[in-house]
């Protein structure tokens, strides 16, 4: 599990494609992985992926990510030098400062509205249509790892409009994004599973 509280950024190191799946090496310049061991759980861009290689002299880090998880993630896009979001798994006792977020990516959203407001980012996600459902006004959205909170939601257009404070783009990959881009969204579980009980309740008193 994670809280959407984004360590810092890292860059990628090099990508090697497979039959099923690709290996991506994580460079590790400030010593985020210090304690990390093989089958660790690391949130890269908001995407929980297993540490599969550790290369202690060069200070990387190893992913393997299946093409399952590239088809579902902006993780396909990958390349040697793209700077991604890093968050280790919680520990118990550690503070929660953002809400919980468990690495499964819904899908990606487009950026439709990019306004920068002095040191501040408003963004415009188009979130695919049988998702806007889960969102609504001050709610939670994972975006890119990134715990952040809902300003506006417009169901017609589909679109959920966050906004960036200075700390986030410093720390974070989100700085980087420009209309067009896409970004990794997650649902928080908890309003899916209110929003689903209640239309499973409804859906079967029609029924009945």
């Amino acid at each position: 599990m994670y809280t959407g509280i984004v360590l810092g950024t890292e860059k990628v190191a090099s990508r090697t494609q497979h039959q099923g799946y690709i290996s991506i090496l994580i460079h590790d310049t400030q010593n985020f992985f210090n304690d990390v061991f093989l089958g660790a759980s690391v949130a890269i861009d908001g995407t929980c992926l297993t540490v599969s290689q550790i290369v202690h002299d060069k200070k990387l880090i190893g992913f393997d990510i299946a093409d399952q998880t590239l088809s579902l993630t902006t993780l396909d896009k990958l390349q040697a030098g793209t700077a991604v979001n890093i968050e280790r798994s919680f520990k118990m006792g550690m503070e929660n400062g953002g809400h919980s977020l468990y690495g499964h990516i819904e899908g990606v959203a487009e950026i439709v509205g990019h306004i920068q407001r002095g040191e501040t980012l408003h963004l415009d996600l188009k979130i695919p249509a049988e998702k806007i459902k889960y969102f609504f006004h001050k709610g939670f959205i994972g975006v890119h790892g990134c715990s952040l909170t809902v300003n506006h939601v417009d169901k017609q257009q589909h679109l959920v409009a966050i906004d960036l404070i200075p700390e986030t783009l410093r720390l974070t990959n989100l700085k980087s994004l420009q209309l067009g881009d896409f970004v990794n969204f997650e649902i928080d579980q908890t309003t899916r599973t209110l929003v689903d009980t209640i239309e499973g309740i409804y859906l079967n008193r029609m029924t009945e």
